[in-house]
C-alpha cells in the first residue's frame, strides 16, 4: 500500500483513524481475564465492531511480549484476522525497534515477513545502519520516531544544537527523510506537540505522520488536522485507551464502536472541509 492508496482509503472510509490494540489482560472485562485466549478474543470483538471506521490498527508489541508464547500467538491471530476481515486496513507493529544492522535485519524480517505487518515503528538513535534494513522490504512502511508525546521527550528530543540551529528531533527529520520516500516512510509526531507541526511540515511536507496522543493524552484533533494535514491528508491519528477500554463489561465492543464512531465523524467533517 503506497501513499496514494492510503489516501484513497482515507477518503473512502471518511476516516484517518488508527486504533491502538494495547491489549492488557488486567484491563479486560473480568469475564475474559482468565481466558487463555483472552487477548485475541478481546481484539476480535474490537475489530468486529470498528473495522469499517478505521484505516489502521496498531498493536503495541509490549502487551503481547509480556504474555510470552500465548501473547505472540494472540498477536499472530490478530494480524491474520484483520487480513481476513478487512484487507484494506494498514497493520502497524508498534515495536520501536532499532539496533545494529544485522539485528535490525532480523527485526524487519520478523515483522514484515514472518508476522505480515504492513508497517513497524523504529527508533533512529543508533543511526542509519540501524534503520536501513527495514527499507529493503517492498510495499512496507518504516515509521520513524521523531517527536513523541511523553514527558521525557524533553530529555533528548528538544536538545538544541546552537551551531546548526536545530533541535535534535529536527535533525532526525532532516537526515532520515531521504533514507526512504513518501511511499515507505512515515514519522511519529505526538498530538500534544501540535504546536511543532507547522515547522515539521516545512521539513517533510509530503510524508504521512502517525500521530498518537489524541484523547487520553490530551491532544486536540482539530489542532492536529489544522497544522498537520497535507494534500493527501497526510496524518493517521491513533487512539487506544479511549476506544478499546470505553467499557469494562460485556458490551465493550459496542462501547468501542461508539467511541470510534465519534472520532470518525469528527474526522469526516475535517476531511470534507479540506477535500
Amino acid at each position: 500500500m503506497n501513499s496514494e492508496q492510503l489516501f484513497r482509503n482515507i477518503l473512502a472510509k471518511k476516516s484517518f483513524l488508527c486504533i491502538g490494540l494495547d491489549t492488557e489482560r488486567l484491563k479486560l472485562p473480568k469475564y475474559l481475564q482468565h481466558d487463555k485466549d483472552a487477548l485475541f478474543k478481546f481484539n476480535k470483538e474490537i475489530i468486529d465492531n470498528t473495522h469499517d471506521l478505521v484505516i489502521a490498527y496498531k498493536p503495541n508489541i509490549a502487551f503481547y511480549e509480556a504474555e510470552g508464547r500465548i501473547g505472540w500467538e494472540a498477536l499472530e491471530k490478530t494480524v491474520e484476522y484483520i487480513r481476513k476481515k478487512s484487507p484494506d486496513i494498514l497493520i502497524i507493529a508498534d515495536a520501536k525497534r532499532g539496533d545494529i544492522g544485522n539485528t535490525s535485519r532480523m527485526y524487519a524480517k520478523a515483522f514484515f515477513e514472518t508476522m505480515d505487518f504492513d508497517a513497524v515503528t523504529v527508533a533512529p538513535y543508533m543511526g542509519e545502519d540501524s534503520i536501513r534494513p527495514f527499507f529493503d522490504f517492498e510495499d512496507k512502511w518504516t515509521i520513524i520516531l521523531a517527536l513523541t508525546s511523553n514527558k521525557g521527550a524533553e530529555d533528548f528530543q528538544y536538545y538544541y544544537d546552537s551551531f546548526n540551529h536545530q533541535y535534535l528531533f529536527e535533525r532526525v527529520l532532516n537526515l532520515t527523510k531521504d533514507w526512504g520516500d513518501i511511499d515507505n516512510t512515515m514519522f511519529v509526531v505526538g498530538a500534544t506537540q501540535s504546536q511543532q507541526l507547522v515547522d515539521i511540515r516545512k521539513n517533510i511536507p509530503d510524508h504521512f505522520l502517525l500521530i498518537p496522543g489524541v484523547g487520553a493524552q490530551g491532544g486536540s484533533l482539530n489542532e492536529v488536522a489544522a497544522f498537520g494535514m497535507n494534500n493527501q491528508c497526510g496524518i493517521i491519528v491513533n487512539s487506544s485507551r479511549d476506544i478499546i477500554y470505553a467499557d469494562s463489561g460485556r458490551k465493550f465492543g459496542k462501547a468501542a464502536r461508539a467511541a470510534a464512531k465519534k472520532l470518525q465523524e469528527e474526522m469526516q467533517i475535517l476531511l470534507e472541509s479540506y477535500f
